[in-house]
């Protein structure tokens, strides 16, 4: 079994870098500047086994790119964390009601981060 492979969609490219940083070493990881991209990329087999998803970006948000993920057969099975600095209860609450199995605030915690993704990983392979 290879390394899990994980989608980060942030438009901040020091997002990306630090995110890259702190998961590169232990996933193969794979970046997308917007949502649009992040779907096509999350259509490429192999697929990701999970997703770190940016709410507030230009032309599609984070939210619409959960949605459609989710709609669609091909990568519905496939766990969203939020990666926000939307700190709003209600915000979180949309993002889970979407579908996200997680919603963690910026600025976020290298280990939180890390906890969550591999218990995602974990139980998503569980299924």
């Amino acid at each position: 079994m290879g390394k899990s492979i994980i989608l980060i969609v942030d438009d901040s490219p020091e997002n990306l870098n630090v995110l890259k940083g702190l998961l590169g070493g232990a996933y193969n990881l794979k970046a997308s500047p917007n949502g649009k991209v992040a779907l096509k990329i999350a259509n490429i087999v192999p697929q990701p086994d999970l997703i770190l998803l940016d709410i507030m970006m230009p032309g599609m948000d984070g939210y619409e790119v959960c949605q459609k993920l989710k709609e669609d057969s091909a990568t519905e099975h496939i766990p969203i964390i939020f990666l926000s600095a939307m700190t709003e209860e209600k915000d979180k609450t949309k993002g889970l009601e979407l579908g996200a199995v997680d919603f963690i605030t910026k600025p976020f915690s290298p280990e939180l981060v890390k906890s969550s993704v591999q218990n995602h990983l974990k139980l998503n392979k569980s299924k």
